[in-house]
């Protein structure tokens, strides 16, 4: 059998970590499982409860849990992990990834944490409980949910419905915001790149009139197609996790609040400050705008290619139970079945090869067009 090494994790003295363990028969057995990991560091207290099967730990300090673990291991019992599968919403940047990986390796029972930002997956193993990881997720202000395996495809076509709906939005408000946003570049940096402008737009529409009509685009520009940076920016800089989000909130508001003071009350400014930044806050969530379309188009095509990977992959394997072969879904082999592969099928699972020879097609994995011949003890990659 496999194993795997789980990667620390540590819990605060104010959260009580329960485990499942199996192997305990008997009073002597739980005897034994609580010896064993009262030995651990910064345990305070321990309880074992022989009809759940479940162990609970109090910390009296920070607790590795993994040691906990391995401690209940040597003493000749096993802590089962569980491999799952989170929809994270709101992720953005791979700051977003960290504080969601920093979040989920916080909770009691969690041994690895990974999240993919393309796929807007998290991949969780522990024993943490379900509702644990997604109040974890909603205390970082990124909700998830839990994806089902049997499902797997039905949320497939629902994400890609969703990113084609998001880069509709996305270019929608990138639209608005561009149109929003010329006339208020032009007015206010046209001087820049046409000689005599300034003089034009002073003589014609009057400088102030030309602030006011500014003010009235950025506020729509900000309002409008750059609504989805404050609402979610601002409660992301209050929790004291800011993000990419908060950093375009609190610039351009900073511009366009000092614009404002110079537009209706430049008696509040000191003498020579009188300017107005309308242009910057507008241009600003044009131009990002047009990074979150081109991201989420991205995203969307490397999802679409991740699913085709997918679409390759088996989704039953042929196991031998009871003296018999049967169809099982791929979810269902364990550890030590002997799997069948008859000629023309996928390999189903990762395993070593009893018996047989072939040539076995590895390309999802290694992006190898030519089959790899496989025989007697090689080891075989689904």
């Amino acid at each position: 059998m496999n194993t795997h090494t789980p990667a620390p994790s540590t819990s605060s003295n104010a959260t009580a970590i329960s485990l499942p363990v199996q192997g305990m028969s008997c009073a002597s057995c739980v005897g034994r499982v609580e010896k064993a990991v009262r030995k651990v560091p910064g345990v305070a207290e321990v309880s074992v409860n022989l009809a759940t099967e479940r162990i609970h730990i109090q910390p009296a300090g920070k607790l590795d849990t993994a040691a906990v673990v391995q401690a209940i291991e040597k003493a000749g019992y096993e802590v089962p992990t569980q491999t799952t599968e989170l929809a994270v919403e709101s992720m953005t940047c791979a700051s977003c990834v960290g504080r969601v990986e920093r979040a989920l390796l916080k909770v009691p029972g969690v041994t690895q944490a990974h999240v993919n930002l393309a796929t807007e997956r998290a991949t969780v193993q522990g024993a943490a409980p379900l509702d644990a990881l997604l109040a974890a997720l909603d205390k970082a202000g990124y909700p998830g949910k839990p994806v089902d395996a049997q499902a797997a495809r039905a949320e497939a076509e629902a994400q890609a419905a969703h990113k084609e709906a998001e880069y509709a939005e996305l270019k929608r408000d990138f639209t608005m915001a561009t149109v929003l946003a010329l006339p208020v570049f032009v007015l206010e940096m046209g001087s820049h790149l046409i000689p005599g402008m300034h003089h034009w737009v002073a003589g014609t529409i009057g400088l102030q009139n030309s602030w006011y009509l500014q003010f009235v685009l950025t506020a729509l520009v900000l309002l409008i197609p750059g609504r989805r940076f404050y609402t979610k920016g601002i409660p992301a800089l209050l929790r004291g996790g800011p993000d990419m989000n908060s950093l375009v909130a609190v610039g351009t508001l900073a511009a366009f609040c000092y614009s404002v003071v110079a537009t209706f009350a430049p008696s509040l400014l000191p003498a020579g400050t009188v300017n107005v930044y309308f242009e910057a806050a507008a241009v600003i969530v044009a131009l990002i705008l047009l990074g979150r379309m081109l991201e989420a188009r991205a995203k969307g095509r490397t999802s679409q290619a991740i699913q085709r990977l997918v679409g390759l992959q088996a989704n039953t394997a042929r196991v031998q139970r009871n003296g018999a072969w049967e169809d099982v879904p791929v979810a269902d082999v364990a550890a030590g079945d002997v799997v069948q592969v008859r000629p023309g099928e996928r390999v189903p699972v990762d395993g070593t090869v009893l018996e047989g020879q072939s040539y076995v097609d590895e390309s999802i994995i290694t992006g190898e067009p030519v089959p790899v011949e496989k025989h007697t003890d090689a080891i075989t990659l689904d």
